[in-house]
């Protein structure tokens, strides 16, 4: 079915940052599979840990014990803070999870009809469900009726939660991005998940983050929500997880880790051995070489590198970052320059029209990061004066 508007290049193999395609051209991967890739394609840890595992067991469903799935959920919860962990297939699935957690909590409180705040701008997945938490009319068209329960106010306000609570009894959990990406890289005021964070613990509602795309070291931590020192109630994960083999999580912790029993939700290939045991190897492997301690410096050397190229460009209106999550907004519509950029062998994303995003590998050096800056600039200098 002709869902995707895929460009016209087709890739044979990977090594680190570089792919290449059916001919044999290199790309500069700056998107990473949309922040999945994070340790850069072919990496020797993740080669390993599938041969291995699937030399020795790829399934045998949930009605069993998973030793690789019991091993990663505690590796999770050790590094997160959380009590324990749903496993699905992906990050619509995990948002799915956390919203039906949402739900039963809402009625253990004996609200018949529970409501969870989202926010403007957000994105949470293509299910019916994740579909309308989404604060993206774009997506929606087409697909009503969409599912009640979901009340959408700006993002990085908090007035507007307050104000919210005051005109709705019945909201029983906040859900939002760390920093929202297919948004346009939106990265909020310092304190705001602090804030969140207190008006969800003096009003008793469930905290819950969407850290598919910020979570696994993209943002400078293995989860965003620890720069603010904060703990969720509930966090989903999924991309980066298993570095491209599809997985996703549901953490939860306190009142949220008790409601999902069994015959609640479930899964047959969520949490299999493959998946599990990958996962796990992408959590060594982050930990083992500290990869996530250099996320920072690298993306403040990227913007650093562009805003200086760029400083005399009245059409860049801003660059900004968090971690190796970067945008840079031009005054017109740019998606023209994601094919500009790969018939250039580069690969960049444009989201929200006017915005470029970078999810570069986490593996990548400063040699790479001149490299992409100095392309990038060129591509930018060049598109934005015609």
């Amino acid at each position: 079915m002709p869902t995707y508007r895929r460009l016209p290049v087709t890739f044979d193999r990977g090594e680190g940052v570089w792919l290449w395609d059916k001919n044999n051209k290199r790309y500069f991967d700056a998107l990473s599979g949309i922040s999945v890739c994070n340790l850069g394609h072919s990496h020797p840890a993740i080669h390993q840990a599938i041969c291995q595992q699937s030399k020795k067991l790829l399934h045998t469903s949930n009605l069993y014990g998973v030793a690789a799935q019991e091993i990663l959920a505690t590796k999770l919860i050790n590094k997160s803070g959380m009590d324990n962990v749903f496993f699905c297939n992906s990050g619509a699935e995990a948002n799915e999870a956390a919203i039906k957690i949402a739900r039963l909590y809402g009625h253990q409180q004996n609200i018949s009809n529970p409501c969870i705040l989202v926010m403007k701008q957000s994105f949470h997945g293509r299910t019916m469900a994740t579909l309308s938490a989404s604060g993206n009319p774009k997506i929606q068209e087409g697909f009503a009726p969409l599912l009640e329960g979901f009340i959408h106010i700006p993002f990085d306000d908090i007035t507007a939660i307050k104000q919210a609570l005051e005109q709705n009894s019945n909201i029983v959990a906040i859900m939002l991005e760390p920093v929202q990406g297919e948004g346009g890289v939106h990265i909020p005021a310092t304190n705001y998940l602090n804030q969140v964070r207190q008006i969800c613990t003096d009003n008793n509602l469930l905290m819950m983050l969407d850290e598919i795309q910020t979570g696994i070291g993209r943002t400078g931590k293995l989860f965003a929500y620890q720069h603010n020192a904060i703990i969720p109630d509930v966090c989903t994960l999924a991309k980066a997880l298993a570095n491209g083999v599809p997985i996703g999580a549901c953490l939860a912790k306190g009142k949220a880790a008790t409601l999902l029993t069994a015959g609640k939700h479930g899964s047959t290939f969520g949490g299999n051995p493959l998946a599990c045991h990958t996962a796990c190897a992408v959590l060594d492997s982050l930990s083992e070489a500290s990869i996530i301690e250099q996320v920072e410096a690298k993306g403040s050397q990227i913007c650093s590198l562009l805003s200086e190229t760029l400083k005399d460009n009245n059409a860049v209106l801003n660059i900004r970052y968090k971690g190796l999550m970067i945008a840079i907004d031009l005054a017109m519509p740019c998606a023209e320059l994601v094919g500009i950029a790969q018939e250039n062998g580069l690969l960049i994303n444009v989201t929200n029209e006017k915005t470029i995003r970078l999810l570069p590998p986490l593996i990548i050096t400063s040699e790479h990061i001149e490299f992409l800056t100095g392309i990038l600039a060129k591509l930018i200098q060049a598109f934005t004066k015609q």
